[in-house]
């Protein structure tokens, strides 16, 4: 079950500023290296605003992004409507079988903890390596596997590689 959390007040012009290059590339990172020990396809997607309750939206997005396409249905997005300041983590079918009741409210917890000291991407960065620490217990990485979707930051329509 996705949590809902409203990110700490942060002004934005456009969506795209919302994170440094340098930021971008810390969170492409933790993606990456969440990976590298679970099967498991972590994404991460930004938008300006969502007129949408902030998990369906999220839920649209995790199709969108063709994440509910991955060999073992263990997908993570983690979703943010920055203008807005709505996040949302939402899991596949598969780990929603095997993470306890409290998982997402833990890995929230840690994420806005990092949002309401304006420490976004150390939030998402943090987020990330816990969900890949859970996946690799549930869905260890074995020779076989191969990286199904892309590692980097969707925003909008647009991907930061």
């Amino acid at each position: 079950m996705p949590f809902l959390l409203y990110l700490h007040k942060k002004i934005m012009s456009k969506v795209e500023d919302f994170l440094t290059r340098e930021q971008e590339q810390k969170i492409v990172k933790a993606i990456r290296t969440a990976e590298l020990q679970t099967s498991g396809e972590i994404r991460v997607h930004l938008e300006a605003t969502t007129h949408k309750e902030t998990t369906d939206r999220a839920t649209e997005v995790f199709y969108y992004l063709k994440m509910d396409e991955t060999k073992h249905k263990n997908g993570v997005l983690f979703y943010l409507a920055v203008d807005d300041k709505k996040f949302a983590v939402i899991g596949d079918e598969n780990i929603n079988d095997k993470v306890p009741v409290d998982f997402w409210k833990n890995i929230t917890t840690i994420v806005i903890k990092e949002f309401k000291t304006n420490h976004y991407a150390s939030g998402l960065v943090k987020g990330i390596l816990k969900v890949g620490d859970k996946l690799k217990k549930h869905f260890p990485y074995k020779l076989y596997d191969k990286n199904e979707l892309p590692d980097e930051i969707s925003v909008g329509n647009k991907t930061i590689k």
